[in-house]
């Protein structure tokens, strides 16, 4: 089981890359650097609630793991 601390640095780690690539992604598509912007904060924070839950949710589950 890993702890609270590495979940969340897990997390934290992967939302950066993600806000980076729907900066861009919104960038491209919209023109504007701040929609683009807000567009990427509004999926990060969302994301990275979702995803911080879901992986302490799999940590709880002993299915598939080996001793």
């Amino acid at each position: 089981m890993e702890t609270r601390k590495r979940s969340l640095v897990k997390a934290a780690i992967w939302n950066v890359i993600g806000l980076v690539s729907m900066a861009l992604i919104g960038l491209i598509a919209t023109g504007s650097l701040t929609v683009g912007g807000v567009i990427a904060l509004t999926n990060t924070a969302i994301g990275f609630a979702c995803y911080l839950v879901y992986e302490r949710v799999w940590s709880g589950i002993e299915w598939g793991r080996n001793a």
